[in-house]
């Protein structure tokens, strides 16, 4: 089993693989030492076995010109399987997302494979045939690669030929493929790739309310996005996140005051990144109050917190119901908004998800929907408009 090292080889079995109406892909990638996952590995098959093939994008002189076109042919669908990470590599190295777009973990959430079903269990399933995990955790960059390896990682897409397949065949006989549009418009939106260092400060912001802790963490936390983007390392090489947030919530504006943080390394204080860290505490604490975006509590806890309960047991039972993934219905900060407001502007009071979902949720709400059970399984039972009948 041969990898392709040159790209005239590559442009060979791209055009191969273009002339089928689907391809599936797989990547292999490194990003522990890096900011930027690091591609080591391409796998691609189509409808004919023959077709199958691995590419090395490290060998020399390697251009992968060929397949960012095939990534581009919107009249070849892309298959991937939880595509996030590939997609993210693919958007990195070319500036593209690949269109049209078919993610089988999403498919198969619509499909009642529960929350983030793995690939293990979907080949095993739909294709019926079984991964062999002992090359996993493999360094993908080391060369050469066994024929061990190799054939687990051609395993990755020529097992998801029959899985797309099979799930395509689910969707259309259910009626659910449109379903998908809006997720893979999600994935294949640029701005889901585009890592702002403005905004590095929401993943941690969960942790901090008042409005001057959230100002230091927006500046450290920007600061840091782009020291790790600068240096290709990852964000905990330039600072951990524990160290980040004792910073916001302490504001150090001296060398002496940082250095006494107990998550900041010694010495740290006194290095070119501690004077750039008390500079970026002294530009949150100038801040005008009114730039300074405070994250919304949750919902969950005030006086909603009974009807979101219900939300929850609501939605567990039309996911039963409807054989879909609860997840890919409404998540439990859609639940806390419907909870507040009938006009709340998420995904599930939209589309085929306020059919399926949204609208039960309202009726529930509002006292026109009961939740009852019926050998040990909730079920729905309108409640009659008129007062008196709910007595």
């Amino acid at each position: 089993m041969d990898l392709i090292t040159s790209t005239d080889a590559l442009a060979a079995a791209c055009d191969r693989l273009s002339q089928h109406p689907f391809v599936t892909v797989d990547t292999e990638f490194l990003r522990e030492t890096t900011y930027y996952p690091k591609l080591c590995l391409i796998q691609m098959a189509g409808p004919d076995p023959a077709d199958a093939c691995l590419i090395d994008p490290l060998a020399e002189g390697m251009s992968l010109e060929p397949f960012m076109a095939l990534m581009a042919n919107r009249n070849v669908v892309k298959v991937f399987h939880s595509a996030r990470q590939d997609l993210e590599i693919i958007w990195n190295l070319g500036r593209i997302v690949p269109e049209p777009l078919f993610d089988t973990q999403v498919a198969a959430m619509v499909c009642g494979y529960g929350d983030s079903v793995s690939y293990e269990q979907l080949s095993n399933d739909l294709a019926k045939a079984k991964i062999d995990k002992s090359s996993r955790f493999t360094d993908w960059s080391r060369r050469p690669l066994s024929d061990a390896q190799l054939t687990y990682a051609l395993s990755d897409v020529t097992h998801l030929v029959k899985v797309y397949e099979a799930l395509v065949s689910q969707l259309q006989a259910n009626g659910r493929l449109e379903w998908l549009g809006e997720e893979m418009s999600i994935l294949t939106s640029p701005e889901t790739y585009q890592a702002d260092p403005d905004n590095a400060w929401r993943r941690l912001s969960g942790r901090l309310r008042k409005q001057k802790e959230i100002a230091v963490l927006m500046e450290v936390a920007s600061w840091r996005e782009r020291e790790a983007q600068n240096r290709d390392v990852p964000r905990g090489r330039i600072l951990k996140d524990d160290a980040v947030i004792d910073i916001a919530t302490s504001a150090p504006r001296s060398v002496e005051a940082l250095g006494r943080l107990r998550t900041i390394p010694n010495g740290f204080e006194r290095s070119r990144t501690g004077g750039e860290i008390l500079e970026a505490v002294e530009r949150a604490l100038a801040r005008d109050p009114a730039t300074i975006p405070m994250p919304e509590r949750s919902r969950g806890r005030n006086s909603t917190g009974s009807v979101v309960d219900l939300l929850k047991v609501l939605l567990k039972a039309v996911a039963e119901q409807e054989g879909v993934a609860p997840k890919i219905i409404a998540t439990v900060e859609e639940l806390e908004a419907i909870a507040d407001s009938d006009e709340a502007d998420v995904p599930s009071l939209h589309g085929w998800r306020r059919k399926l979902f949204g609208d039960k949720a309202l009726a529930l709400k509002n006292g026109q929907l009961g939740l009852v059970l019926e050998r040990g399984r909730v079920k729905l039972r309108e409640i009659a408009a008129d007062p008196i009948a709910r007595i």
